[in-house]
């Protein structure tokens, strides 16, 4: 679909090799200087040879060409196909090629952007890029944005989740990592009114009215007036679901490109689809592929790899269920690094004591409780693996103190240990709070339900957070694994949504000891950061644990044995795997804890205790 321009006009330049090919004689420096131009321009592997010293696959070739030549370019790649080198050698490019055109580099998260922008600084600092650390005039690198300057060009790597920062810019290009994870809001509302901005509008005024003089005096053709670049919209990601939003502009585009829906615009679109087997054998290790193809679901490999749009997923939670159980990105609540003092929050946890990354996650989720619709939403998700106990107590500190937790529940396996630590450490002494497990429940048993919340009800005082451990029986696994899905189905439980805009601020300028908490692997995490970076770091990170913890339920599959007890696990070839990125649930398991939890905790603030009234005198009858 690359070459393939449908119904769309096709730009012409000339072919700037048969020109030189057939010059003769002696050209003049000016002319001499524009032909260099051109072929540069035109020969992209040439020139990146020449400017970094870096040999590009065809595959690299053709996608460098078609974001030079195309207005809007959509990129469905498999993972690992390089996509964030190859947007970085376009930008580099296009910054020297088309001196002062501003370029905007976004993704998921500033992490993620700022991945691309070090891709560009490490190409620049090869010995064999002597010419390009020539054109690189300025790198600057604040709190909030990343700036390139090359001659009169600039590249910006930018947080996604600051609109109001971004419309402050005016971009002609606009490269969005990642795209499938870039909120339909901003988008719409931030993203697209960028395009509609055209660079240099006097100057564009000025040449018309001369162009239509010159039109008049017969000295031009209506033909021949000067067509103005369009500005750029450059798109890359891995497949998604063809319910997801990324699909509908796939599907945009792909209608445009055919002719099947007709707009009146003059814009060149391009959609660039490789799957795994497209690439070169050298970009791939066979046996991090083999891997991959034994530890990932059929339907996630497809999408990961094979570049494929799939309907659903094929486990016990839909993933269809949980994107219209998510709260739209703009809309509230968002994901939070401080609660609200007027709301009320559930804590559910999922311990682990192990200190080594391919463990299993010490998963903690915090829920925004809505009084009104009985429903909680999940605001604040932690999973952390290869970290020290006194990290987690730490962290689990932090919450407690930054929202107004009604209620802690806990896998008791673990879960005794884990609290005894947290009350007994110096971290938790010095806080004004006070948590105290409570025990003789088991919420799991009709005939006793009642006395249960009766006894639950009389624990809250107001002195003391209560904190419940659940000690996971068969019968309770499955009746909590379908609580759950019935939440999702009846929308009972949320999932928060992306702080972008206004709610991005919010979060960013909450007070919280941020220096002082663990909440990336040593792998991932970084010790240079500032606290204001490093907060930034954080907003978004809750915006991807909470994709996370959606991620892993849709992993979980429903079994059966021959005695006919449910259980409800990863599949059999993700729980063999191990490492450090292998296929984990933790933050599933605290989902399914929250979820019930929620449950009893409105259930018991309905329950009324009332003592019962004798309305019947009994008498003997001789």
């Amino acid at each position: 679909m690359t070459w393939d321009p449908g119904t769309q006009k096709r730009r012409s330049d000339r072919d700037i090799n048969s020109y030189l090919q057939n010059e003769r004689g002696f050209i003049k420096e000016k002319e001499a200087r524009l032909l260099l131009y051109e072929f540069l321009r035109q020969n992209t592997t040439f020139t990146t040879d020449l400017m970094c010293g870096i040999k590009l696959f065809p595959f690299q070739h053709m996608a460098v060409k078609a974001m030079f030549e195309t207005d809007y370019f959509l990129g469905v790649w498999s993972r690992g196909m390089s996509k964030s080198f190859t947007t970085g050698i376009y930008a580099l490019l296009d910054a020297i090629l088309n001196q002062g055109v501003e370029i905007g580099i976004l993704s998921k998260s500033f992490r993620q952007a700022k991945m691309i922008f070090k891709k560009i600084e490490d190409i620049s600092h090869k010995p064999e890029a002597a010419l390009l650390q020539q054109c690189i005039t300025k790198v600057s690198k604040h709190n909030d944005q990343w700036t390139m300057e090359i001659g009169n060009s600039r590249i910006h790597a930018l947080p996604l989740g600051d609109g109001e920062k971004l419309r402050g810019f005016r971009f002609q290009r606009i490269i969005i990592d990642e795209f499938l994870l870039m909120p339909e809001r901003i988008y719409n509302e931030v993203i697209m009114p960028f395009l509609a901005v055209v660079e240099n509008p006097t100057q564009r005024d000025d040449l018309y009215k001369a162009e239509t003089e010159f039109i008049k005096q017969g000295n031009m053709k209506e033909s021949e007036r000067y067509s103005w670049p369009n500005n750029k919209l450059i798109m890359l990601s891995s497949a998604s679901y063809k319910f997801e939003y990324m699909y509908k502009v796939y599907e945009k585009f792909e209608s445009l490109i055919t002719g099947r829906e007709k707009e009146k615009s003059d814009a060149h679109r391009v959609i660039m689809h490789f799957s795994y087997d497209c690439a070169p054998m050298q970009l791939y290790d066979q046996n991090l592929m083999d891997q991959a193809k034994s530890t990932m679901s059929q339907s996630q490999f497809d999408r990961e790899f094979g570049a494929v749009f799939t309907d659903d997923s094929s486990g016990y939670f839909k993933t269809s269920r949980m994107a219209e159980c998510t709260v739209v990105d703009g809309d509230n609540p968002c994901v939070e690094v401080g609660g609200d003092s007027s709301d009320e929050y559930i804590l559910a946890f999922d311990p682990s004591w192990a200190e080594t990354e391919s463990s299993d996650d010490f998963a903690i989720q915090v829920f925004k409780l809505n009084n009104k619709a009985k429903h909680g939403t999940l605001v604040h998700s932690y999973a952390l693996s290869g970290s020290r106990l006194k990290d987690h107590i730490n962290y689990f500190c932090y919450l407690i103190t930054h929202f107004n937790i009604s209620c802690i529940v806990g896998d008791y396996n673990g879960g005794v240990q884990f609290m005894n630590a947290l009350i007994e450490s110096s971290v938790f002494k010095r806080l004004k709070k006070k948590i105290e497990i409570i025990d003789g429940m088991d919420f799991n048993r009709s005939e006793i339900y009642h006395e249960d919340l009766k006894s639950f009800k009389d624990k809250f005082h107001g002195d003391f957070i209560p904190c419940y451990l659940k000690s996971p029986t068969s019968s309770w696994i499955r009746n909590a694994n379908e609580l759950l899905q019935a939440n999702f189905d009846h929308k009972k439980i949320w999932f928060a949504a992306r702080a972008v805009s206004d709610n991005y601020q919010k979060q960013r300028n909450k007070k919280i000891p941020i220096s002082t908490l663990k909440f990336l692997p040593p792998s991932i995490a970084s010790e240079k950061e500032s606290a204001a970076a490093k907060m930034i770091d954080f907003v978004e990170h809750q915006g991807d644990m909470v994709s996370l913890t959606k991620v892993e339920c849709s992993l979980i599959q429903i079994t059966t044995s021959a005695q006919g007890t449910q259980s409800f696990d990863l599949p059999l070839n993700l729980r063999r795997q191990s490492g450090r990125d292998k296929a984990r649930k933790d933050s599933y398991s605290a989902l399914l804890l929250g979820n019930w939890m929620i449950k009893i905790y409105y259930d018991m603030r309905e329950f009324k205790n009332e003592p019962v009234e004798n309305t019947f005198a009994p008498m003997f009858i001789s």
